[in-house]
């Protein structure tokens, strides 16, 4: 393969974590690809996730770029080292930091990003030239020590994957996605059950995924059924899985706070921080409500489903090809960025 311009040749892609390894030997995508299919097929038999967050998003972006046309090799570190001006992109678990180590300029993501004290030290090992988040509110955290070097980059939504199911029949009322993670007993106390308490009141139907604790394919067949979902959640970077209802034309009712609860993030955040649990999402897509205001939201919500149009907004805002452009202009500036600085201070 000859690469001859800077935005010449193959996309070049790594990714670590649980489903794909990153494994710098000629039999390594091999291995990688019998391990994962174990994986997928071990988890599928015990009725769990097949695939982790971060793969999904990986996937989604690897998919975008070839349905745009380009050519994408996963883990090819032969091709990179051939071609050590050539950027690339890495992608996935903690451990990728220290598998992918290559003279190539990077962006990172989407994946795990170090926290604020050692960020810097991994971008320079890795020679990661953009760190990429996959929204504007956690890049905040980020931006006083990196400044424009960390950058929003959405992964886009296969809306063939998860077609419009608005015409299928609906004999679910509401699906309620719980992906609570901090502090579960109050969240039980002050948001669960008066939910269900007014869904029950109400007479609406109801079927709660737990994240985590489901498979895809029950994910899909509840999708198929349902008239709505209501989206529990401290907050969200991107937000795959209700972001997949929406492309699948289920509106969306989601607990917003406002309020950053992770603790890691929290010791680095500015004090005005505000996240959001749905950060992709306007009206077309459904409705919020804040601790204590949910029956007042359900009520309005309801009422108004059918005037909802969240697949709309989907392929508007979160179609392959948008989330394929973003990503390829930070991948070339990367590279750009990587060949601007002297070999020495490298």
């Amino acid at each position: 393969m000859s690469i001859h311009s800077r935005k010449d040749g193959p996309i070049l892609l790594f990714y670590d974590g649980f489903e794909e390894k990153a494994i710098d030997t000629p039999w390594g995508n091999a291995w990688s690809a019998l391990r994962g299919q174990a994986r997928y097929t071990y988890r599928t038999l015990r009725k769990r996730q097949p695939l982790t967050g971060y793969y999904t998003a990986f996937r989604n972006l690897r998919d975008s770029l070839r349905a745009m046309g380009y050519e994408v090799r996963v883990n090819d570190f032969r091709c990179a080292r051939a071609h050590p001006d050539h950027p690339v992109g890495i992608s996935g678990y903690p451990p990728v930091y220290d598998k992918v180590i290559l003279p190539n300029p990077a962006v990172f993501g989407p994946g795990h990003v170090p926290q604020l004290p050692e960020v810097e030290a991994r971008m320079k090992r890795c020679n990661i030239q953009i760190m990429t988040l996959p929204s504007e509110w956690p890049c905040q955290i980020y931006e006083p020590v990196l400044g424009e070097r960390v950058q929003p980059m959405f992964v886009g939504v296969d809306t063939q994957a998860w077609p419009d199911l608005s015409d299928h029949e609906k004999t679910l009322d509401c699906i309620v996605y719980d992906k609570i993670r901090w502090h579960r007993a109050e969240r039980e106390a002050d948001v669960m059950q008066g939910l269900y308490a007014h869904l029950d009141a109400r007479g609406i139907s109801h079927q709660t995924l737990r994240y985590g604790g489901h498979h895809l394919a029950e994910f899909r067949a509840a999708l198929a059924r349902a008239r709505s979902l209501i989206f529990v959640c401290e907050h969200e970077t991107q937000g795959l899985a209700y972001q997949e209802a929406m492309s699948s034309g289920v509106p969306v009712l989601a607990w917003e706070e406002g309020v950053l609860v992770d603790p890691h993030q929290g010791k680095h955040a500015p004090d005005d921080l505000v996240v959001s649990a749905v950060p992709y999402f306007d009206e077309r897509c459904g409705r919020k409500f804040k601790t204590g205001g949910f029956e007042a939201a359900f009520n309005g919500f309801w009422q108004d489903l059918d005037s909802f149009r969240p697949r709309d907004y989907v392929r508007e805002m979160l179609s392959f090809e948008r989330a394929a452009k973003r990503y390829l202009d930070l991948y070339w500036q990367a590279g750009e960025m990587g060949a601007a600085i002297s070999p020495e201070t490298r």
